[in-house]
């Protein structure tokens, strides 16, 4: 991709690591603060027109590299430029490479939760008119040397099938993880994980879920009712958590329980008939025949001075 502007004097080195910054690689001595400001605004271009022919190649809907996305996140950005061609003496950029940390929810190789933060494959790529020409290995391996990671400890965001195949044929990335999400990775992505990865418990079945039927739940609202006299005694009544100030007159008298509930002589003489006779009164009926209600009913029948003489 040509400029039309110096590369070379630009980015003085065949690869170029930039930062959310897109500040210059090296200060120039003597240079002003709008020289400066020139220069970071042709990085700035660099970056928005490799994120354009990015996206193209991709068919996507909207480039995901730009100068605006740099300075927003933590992502690192390495720009691969040619030092063999100089067209009219100013370079030519072949391709970059966009990487950054990510915390990310992932799953393992028996479907649990894991939490993790990789580096992450962001955007990849190369110039269609220099590829296959060992460029994309020779940024890709300055990238893991210069970030120190192993290829399957890398998370790849949406990958292409170019990028898999590439991957496949330079580092052996085969085997992925199935995932739920649009993060790719490979197997032995969870063997060297510096920390540890922060297991989540494995989601629930539906089927161990069980809520209280509806049985159950009439069944707490209905209140038992306690056997008499229980239930006839009403409820006493909270007492106050600040009862009133005693009359000065009272002095230390003891204080007074609670007077029991009153129930009217009716109700109690109904209740006295429904209740059962005691054992013992049964015997003491059966052992004197002259208690009998019989016996009773004939002596109460006597003429009152018959009743005298005996």
């Amino acid at each position: 991709m040509e400029f039309p502007f110096d590369v070379d004097a630009l980015l003085p080195e065949r690869i170029t690591v930039l930062d959310q910054h897109l500040r210059p690689p090296a200060r120039r001595p003597g240079t002003t603060t709008s020289a400066r400001v020139d220069l970071q605004q042709q990085i700035m271009t660099i970056v928005d027109e490799l994120g354009k022919a990015s996206a193209k190649a991709q068919h996507l809907s909207a480039p995901i590299t730009s100068a605006s996305r740099m300075q927003s996140n933590r992502h690192v950005i390495y720009v691969l430029k040619d030092t063999s061609a100089r067209p009219a003496g100013k370079g030519t950029i072949i391709g970059f490479l966009k990487v950054g940390y990510k915390k990310l929810f992932v799953l393992d190789d028996r479907e649990a939760h894991n939490e993790v933060e990789p580096l992450c494959i962001l955007d990849f790529y190369i110039h269609e008119s220099v590829q296959r020409h060992g460029h994309g290995r020779e940024l890709f391996q300055y990238m893991l040397q210069k970030e120190r990671v192993e290829p399957h400890q890398l998370a790849i965001d949406r990958p292409s099938q170019k990028l898999l195949k590439f991957l496949n044929k330079h580092y052996n990335l085969e085997t992925t993880v199935p995932q739920v999400n649009n993060f790719v990775i490979f197997e032995g992505f969870f063997a060297h994980q510096h920390p540890p990865p922060r297991k989540l418990p494995p989601k629930r079945a539906e089927g161990d879920i069980k809520p209280y039927s509806s049985s159950d739940r009439e069944f707490l609202k209905v209140a038992v009712e306690p056997p008499w006299p229980l239930n006839r005694a009403p409820r006493r009544a909270t007492p106050p958590a600040h009862p009133p100030p005693r009359s000065s007159s009272l002095g230390n008298s003891p204080e007074r329980g609670p007077l029991r509930p009153f129930v009217p002589e009716q109700e109690l003489l109904r209740s006295l008939r429904l209740c059962p006779p005691h054992p013992t009164a049964r015997l003491l009926l059966a052992a004197d025949p002259g208690g009998s209600p019989a016996q009773r009913r004939r002596t109460s029948s006597l003429p009152r001075s018959d009743e005298s003489r005996y």
